[in-house]
């Protein structure tokens, strides 16, 4: 019997395909390291094409010979990251441009000295900074030989890490979601497909880019060749949308926090197409059947990045789960203050060319004083985050965390602190994955609508009530500031 989903989790350091039972419950997963690619500084690029065979390889190997028992797929990915193939083909024509990447950095200048930024803010939702997929497409444009070469011949298609996994999957279906195709600058919020003059705007040709579909509902179908069996691709969302479902997030009001590569809040905005005086981004959360439901968004580029940084590039740590121990070991961090801005500054402040910075060093600091202030440069950016919500009407009464950094207690404490207000933590953390779970189950039919099998799959939840001295965080948030002036 059928009564499975298959997720694949496209994100940006590994790929992963996990099983779902109907009730929530992970059986079985597989993950494989994507490698990183830094060609210049601020450029970050992945492989397109190991993206595609080790998110395969996955699928393959948490499925096994069960291949009936699978009712749908779900597929989440890592947002903005734009890849290029040929249509006849189906290879890439060039390396996939991440989120991450801001070598866009001086076209986006321009455009706003050129005066577009209002516009194009009205009618996406977004801001005009590198982050967002439209500029790498035109980057591609002018100065990727291959994609020219494709564009002027007519077989270029451009797409996001969904819409190329579908492809791939499906032998040739140029699809993408309406919640990652809200994250372009290419399509306006009420707008069906990708419009005409935003792609004029920023130079991109129309005919390279994917149908817009529904978030979930039977929207391609797998190739039997790939898993044995024609399986329904049912469930499509950018990972912040798929984690915002995953938390059960689908009342107007409801918001979470996933802390994973980035840290990303998404509160519910209903039928309301949202707009930001505090530079923050509107977007698509879910589409069904042609209607949309919206969130506002704050996005920070860097939170476990920077752990991975400490570990990787400074040597500081083994393992990420040894900051919680370290953070422990000493009563505070000693006045080292770390903004993270490895990859400029995101939400509210959109500074691509900000840089990190770690102050207030003195002798006494060590690896734990380090490793504490990385983990506090969380509170302190979702803090900055908080107060443009409230600005812009939405503030939160309590928030839902999750992704790998949330499973560190020291650090969802901290949060609560900080922001002085309960936040919540599901058992089962991986809820980017969840999300697009409770999609293709309803996309198939296996629940009757998002709220019952949020309801039936989502796990039992931690909460941390916050417990810190007001003169603490008012201190701990003052050093923040100054050292953010400095980045």
């Amino acid at each position: 019997m059928a009564d499975c989903i298959l997720v694949l989790d496209a994100g940006t350091t590994s790929t992963r395909a996990m099983v779902f039972a109907g009730d929530g419950t992970m059986e079985a997963v597989a993950q494989a390291e994507l490698t990183q690619h830094y060609p210049r500084p601020g450029w970050v690029e992945h492989d397109a094409g190991e993206i595609w065979d080790k998110t395969l390889k996955c699928a393959r190997e948490v499925i096994g010979q069960d291949a009936p028992r699978i009712a749908a797929i779900g597929i989440t990915n890592q947002r903005e990251t734009v890849v290029a193939w040929d249509r006849n083909s189906g290879e890439p024509l060039a390396r996939a441009i991440v989120w991450q990447d801001r070598r866009t950095a001086d076209f986006c200048a321009t455009m706003k000295a050129d005066g577009h930024e209002v516009m194009v803010q009205k009618r996406t939702g977004l801001l005009l900074d590198p982050y967002f997929s439209g500029t790498k497409m035109r980057w591609m444009l002018d100065y990727d030989a291959a994609v020219q070469a494709a564009a002027q011949n007519g077989s270029l298609a451009f797409g996001t890490i969904e819409s190329w996994l579908v492809y791939k999957l499906s032998g040739g279906a140029h699809i993408s979601d309406a919640s990652n195709a809200s994250r372009s600058l290419l399509l306006s919020l009420d707008g069906a497909q990708f419009d005409s003059d935003l792609c004029e705007l920023f130079g991109v040709p129309p005919a390279a880019l994917p149908e817009v579909v529904d978030t979930h509902g039977r929207l391609a179908d797998c190739d039997p060749q790939w898993l044995g069996a024609a399986v329904p691709i049912c469930g499509l969302a950018g990972d912040q949308q798929s984690a915002t479902i995953g938390q059960g997030c689908l009342s107007f009001g409801e918001t979470k926090a996933t802390y994973g590569t980035g840290a990303f809040v998404l509160t519910n905005k209903g039928r309301e197409i949202p707009h930001s005086d505090n530079r923050l981004l509107g977007t698509v959360l879910y589409q069904e059947n042609g209607e949309r439901t919206y969130a506002i968004e704050g996005a920070c580029f860097v939170a476990g990045s920077l752990i991975q940084y400490l570990r990787d590039q400074l040597n500081l740590i083994g393992s990420a789960a040894e900051t919680e121990e370290l953070a422990r070991s000493i009563s505070d961090s000693g006045e080292v203050v770390i903004v993270p801005a490895l990859a400029g500054l995101g939400a509210p402040h959109w500074l691509p060319d900000a840089r990190g910075v770690i102050s207030g060093l003195s002798f006494a600091s060590g690896r734990a004083q380090i490793a504490r202030a990385a983990l506090e440069a969380m509170a302190h950016q979702t803090h900055d985050l908080a107060s443009a919500f409230a600005a812009d009407g939405a503030p939160w009464t309590h928030l839902r965390i999750d992704g790998g950094m949330s499973a560190n207690d020291w650090m969802a404490q901290d949060l609560a602190d900080i922001l002085e207000i309960e936040v919540e933590r599901p058992d089962f953390i991986e809820t980017t994955a969840l999300g697009a779970a409770i999609l293709a189950a309803v996309g198939c039919g296996l629940h009757a609508d998002l709220e019952t099998a949020a309801l039936t799959m989502r796990s039992e939840t931690t909460t941390f009530s916050p417990k810190m001295d007001g003169d603490v965080r008012t201190s701990r948030l003052a050093r923040y500031s100054k050292a953010l002036s400095a980045a």
